[in-house]
Parts: structure tokens; sequence; C-alpha cells
């Protein structure tokens, strides 16, 4: 059976924003002397480290439809965790997202593959006029207010953030708020986060067709992983 293409998978994407995701990638050890001799790129406090932060979105299904998982990439950001205003900003390249590759649907918890013809339909769809639009719209932004530590303890001792802020997609902007967890790896601060949106949340109609008994579901969920530099310091 072919798999559904969705014209509407993109509005996920943007958040894409945010934070979560499953595996623990692979990034360089941090060292905290900016100043030391190493090869390596020099990051300040809240700098994203690009090349493991990835955006995850799961596109549910209606009637006889089928679910999507989308990878996505970010070009910029930056996120300075306990800041109660000006707290970063995340840039997300919309040229990157790609549906239905194994990582993106292992990562949001989907089973089987695609075949290489559908995920080209789906991915023309996604990145179409009639969604994501990337050649008029190649970026998505998250400018975070605040991303302030939750006073109450976490039973696991994860520390755990609330992040406030306003996405925008196209031409659409809402604000956004979700709670991210937090842990140390290699020296970088791993931000991991999910939260919920809707295609009709920034105009878009979720794709229908025989008459409404095959789609795509409105709602959305968004994970991601972040990994974000605690001080300044060079990645060796």
């Amino acid at each position: 059976m072919t798999r559904l293409s969705l014209p509407t998978i993109v509005p996920m994407l943007l958040l894409s924003c945010l934070l979560a995701a499953p595996a623990a990638a692979q990034v360089p050890a941090i060292q905290q002397d900016r100043t030391a001799a190493t090869p390596g790129e020099t990051y300040e406090a809240g700098d994203l480290y690009l090349p493991t932060s990835k955006v995850f979105v799961h596109v549910g299904k209606t009637g006889f439809g089928h679910e999507h998982g989308v990878i996505g990439a970010l070009s910029q950001g930056r996120l300075l965790l306990g800041a109660t205003h000006d707290a970063g900003e995340l840039v997300f390249d919309m040229t990157s997202f790609v549906a239905d590759t194994d990582a993106a649907r292992r990562a949001v918890g989907l089973e089987g593959t695609s075949s290489e013809s559908t995920r080209q339909q789906v991915n023309a769809n996604m990145r179409g006029t009639e969604v994501l639009n990337v050649a008029a719209f190649p970026t998505a932004r998250f400018v975070i207010d605040s991303a302030t530590e939750d006073p109450l303890p976490d039973p696991s001792g994860v520390r755990r953030y609330r992040i406030s802020g306003n996405l925008t997609l196209q031409s659409q902007t809402r604000p956004v708020t979700f709670m991210a967890e937090v842990d140390v790896k290699n020296g970088w601060n791993r931000v991991r986060g999910a939260f919920r949106l809707k295609h009709t949340d920034f105009g878009m109609k979720p794709y229908t067709k025989a008459l409404g008994a095959v789609g795509v579901a409105d709602e959305l969920i968004v994970r991601g992983e972040l990994w974000v530099a605690p001080s300044v310091g060079a990645a060796q």
C-alpha cells in the first residue's frame, strides 16, 4: 500500500522546535578553559552544538491514513538556562526537514520502514508551496522569553526547566511553553522536551483525501534534543 503523503506535516516541523529526543547523540567533550590549546571550536555559555541538536515530529493519522516521523536540524541557536528574560533563540532550517527516514521513525516510536518512492512523495508535498513552502520560508524561529528551573525537585533527581517563548512558522506566531529535562553529558547540558501543537494553530488545514477517509491528525507531537554549552569552553 502506498504510504500517505502529508502535505500538512509542515507545521510540526517548525517547533520543531523543540527539544526532546530519544537516544543520546555523540558530542565532543567540552573543555571549560576557552584559552586552552585545542583544535576545537570555542563555545560561549548557551551556545548549541548544532551537529547533534535535532528536532523530531510525530504526525498522527485519521481514518486509513499513515503515521509519519520527521527529523530536522537547526541553523543556529542559543539557550540560557535559568534566564528569566531574553533566554535565547532557536532557528530551524526548514530545508533540512526529512520525513520517514528510519531514524526519524524510530525517534518518534514508529515501527517499519518507508519505501524510497514514498519518502520522495511525502517530502515533495511537505516542502512544497501547499505546506512548508521552504522556497519562501527557509527558516522558522522560536524566540525564548524565559527558561526557569522548576522549584519542585524531580523524584529522579533530573533538573527540569519551564521554557516559554513565541514560535514563528511562516507568517504565524504563537506562544509555546513546555517542560524540559536537563542532564550533563561530556560537559554539555543535554536539554530534552516535548509538546503538542495543532496544524490549525498555524492556519494550516490537515491533509485529507477520499472524502476524509484518509488523512493526518490535526495534533502533532514535537520532540527535540539540544546540546547546550553550560559555560565558556572549547570542544575537543
